[in-house]
């Protein structure tokens, strides 16, 4: 019986389908690993303990949290400068509403700005009254559940070694 030659099974067929293969299997670990093992640390303030990435470069420090669609309750960034200064915050490229949180050199909280709103994108950036050394972002009524206010203690390691204490 002679096919129609778009059913005939070529080497190159093999090829192509097997390199598509691995590509999405690459892409499927990659993916995994940077949703699953990127440095976070943990974060104790008020009645809240965040596990939170960690984002001390440049690159990091410009990126945030632009793009990321979803955070868990316990989730969010922590900014970590070099030095203090009074840090703007703009919601760029940003998919959700977040508590920002700006703590001085003793990891003190110096300024709060509740559920800023994604719509703002970079039309307002959000700076606070007082220099500090670190931000902190966390999921919209974060700060509120957790009782965290002006002169809140924040705890956590600098090191990325995880440990909280």
């Amino acid at each position: 019986m002679n096919r129609p030659s778009f059913f005939v099974w070529r080497p190159a067929t093999t090829y192509i389908l097997t390199g598509g293969l691995v590509a999405i299997l690459i892409g499927l670990v990659v993916g995994y690993v940077v949703n699953n093992f990127t440095p976070t640390t943990p974060l104790r303030i008020g009645s809240g303990v965040y596990n939170l990435m960690v984002a001390d470069t440049d690159a990091e420090l410009a990126q945030g949290l632009s793009g990321v669609k979803e955070l868990k309750g316990d989730g969010g960034l922590l900014m970590k400068f070099d030095h203090d200064d009074t840090w703007g915050i703009w919601m760029k490229d940003m998919k959700i509403p977040l508590d920002i949180v700006w703590l001085d050199k003793d990891k003190r909280v110096v300024y709060i700005v509740r559920n800023a709103s994604p719509e703002s994108s970079t039309s307002v950036t959000y700076t606070p009254k007082k220099v500090a050394r670190y931000v902190i972002e966390l999921p919209a009524d974060g700060a509120e559940k957790a009782g965290i206010k002006i002169g809140s203690q924040a705890m956590f390691d600098e090191t990325h070694t995880g440990e909280l204490w």
